[in-house]
């Protein structure tokens, strides 16, 4: 029998460890994608207990924040959400916590708390109800008392190169420019652009948002859709002069309707008058916002994120309660493959399709995924078209050895860009060790097997490729 999540953990041959150990293991990290608070990592935020830092809690203007894939696992083991996000005492909702944890055999929330606890702790003993105890109080000793254990701090210990927070069009980014004027901040921090509020002309609270954008480019309105469009573009533009690397785009489906910027026009007008408007509609105004992005995207050099297929939101309840991102999505099945064919077409045809990376939430897709990406390549760069790593609910064993396998199969995983958190934790950062694991398994599995050659100067520039120095290149670092 091995030992529980020891130094070898899940590396179960002799060439996985040797890839791991010598290679993968001592990259930097490029978390190009999180929800990071950019406040929090320039005030260098320090938590006053694990419950905080695992958990979340109480914002001072009244929301909630945290870990919703914990309260999910909380919730699946009967846990009163006064405990999740609710008002009980921290160490009662760290033991309520702990409870699920324990019999949480085979999901990767397992596997990810007890290697934040070795790596920022120093604790290899498992979590039970047991030690809960024991190890709430060595960790919040450290967390209180230790100058690394703050937001900074814990940066550092996981030796993270660049991070790439999540903001909105209408964003100051002023985090982000005292950041980056701050000497004592070795890790880059640049912003990513997040303009779904302006996409979703169908949805709640679009028309007030359109009013921010005005503000946010000096106009009191903006009367029509070229007027949206030269908005969103000035913002991207901000967006760049202040270190962004990436958008990113959070779709229930990618749209696509062939519809020119007059016709999207049409309908921007009977938005804002306050008159429904058909499916063919919502989807042509999106597209016309799209393609004009990707084109801005691709003149900038920004790498565009489409993420795509979450059915949100389905507990109404608790979506009334907590709102959005509150651990009650689901993965979707949408047929858009046809969608996103077309509109990487439209770029391409146009000289402007931009470095792209595609996540589906539903792993169905990835055979999709795997053969749509080899259409749309070019000269520009090894793999300019990205199959992205395994995303949300699929950020797993199974969900990462399934992605990197369908694209070793149908594409070069050589190229890939690897993983990162899509997390609000700044624990979060162990998910790259758990990936990295992961990875080598699977080549050194490969390699044993005698499916590829145990060729030293090869598999170093694959491994430290995925691992760290691609990421470094596509995003231009």
């Amino acid at each position: 029998m091995r030992a529980f999540m020891d130094k070898d953990f899940l590396l179960e041959t002799e060439t996985a460890k040797h890839l791991f150990h010598d290679y993968a293991e001592k990259m930097p990290l490029v978390d190009y994608h999180c929800h990071l608070n950019p406040r929090e990592i320039y005030e260098d935020r320090r938590f006053e207990n694990l419950a905080q830092v695992w958990l979340g809690g109480l914002q001072p203007d009244g929301s909630y924040a945290g870990d919703h894939y914990k309260w999910r696992l909380m919730r699946s083991n009967g846990v009163d959400e006064d405990y999740i996000t609710g008002t009980k005492p921290d160490y009662e909702r760290f033991l309520k916590f702990v409870e699920a944890l324990e019999m949480a055999i085979g999901n990767p929330m397992y596997h990810w708390c007890h290697l934040e606890l070795q790596q920022f702790f120093g604790i290899h003993e498992p979590l039970t109800t047991d030690s809960a105890e024991r190890i709430w109080n060595r960790c919040n000793d450290l967390l209180q008392n230790d100058p690394e254990m703050s937001a900074r701090g814990l940066i550092r210990k996981a030796n993270v190169a660049f991070i790439g927070t999540t903001d909105d069009p209408i964003d100051t980014l002023e985090w982000h420019d005292k950041i980056a004027a701050d000497p004592t901040i070795s890790t880059v921090v640049g912003p990513s652009y997040r303009p779904d509020k302006a996409v979703n002309i169908h949805k709640a609270g679009w028309k007030e948002y359109l009013a921010q954008l005005a503000k946010s480019v000096g106009k009191e309105s903006l009367p029509t859709m070229q007027d949206v469009l030269d908005a969103l573009v000035a913002r991207i533009e901000y967006f760049h002069a202040h270190g962004c690397k990436a958008s990113d785009h959070g779709l229930d489906y990618v749209p696509y309707q062939n519809y020119t910027v007059e016709q999207a026009d049409a309908v921007y007008q009977k938005a804002l008058r306050g008159e429904s408007l058909t499916i063919e509609e919502v989807e042509g105004f999106q597209t016309v916002i799209l393609l004009c992005l990707g084109k801005a995207y691709h003149r900038l050099g920004i790498v565009m994120q489409l993420h795509y297929s979450c059915l949100r939101n389905n507990n109404n309840r608790i979506f009334k309660l907590q709102g959005a991102d509150t651990g009650v999505d689901a993965i979707a099945q949408n047929t858009c493959g046809g969608n996103i064919s077309k509109l990487l077409s439209d770029l391409d045809e146009a000289g402007a399709c931009p470095k792209t990376i595609l996540y589906s939430l539903n792993p169905a897709d990835n055979a999709q995924l795997g053969t749509l990406i080899g259409c749309f390549q070019d000269s520009s760069i090894p793999g300019k078209i990205q199959h992205g790593s395994a995303w949300w609910f699929n950020d797993n064993k199974t969900g990462m050895q399934d992605q990197m396998i369908s694209l070793g199969n149908l594409g070069i995983l050589g190229n890939f860009v690897g993983m990162l958190t899509d997390s609000r934790s700044f624990l979060s950062y162990a998910r790259h060790d758990y990936f990295r694991r992961i990875l080598c398994n699977l080549v050194g599995t490969w390699v044993e097997n005698g499916e590829y050659p145990n060729n030293e100067t090869s598999l170093k520039k694959i491994i430290e490729g995925i691992s760290s120095k691609n990421a470094v290149r596509y995003f231009g670092l």
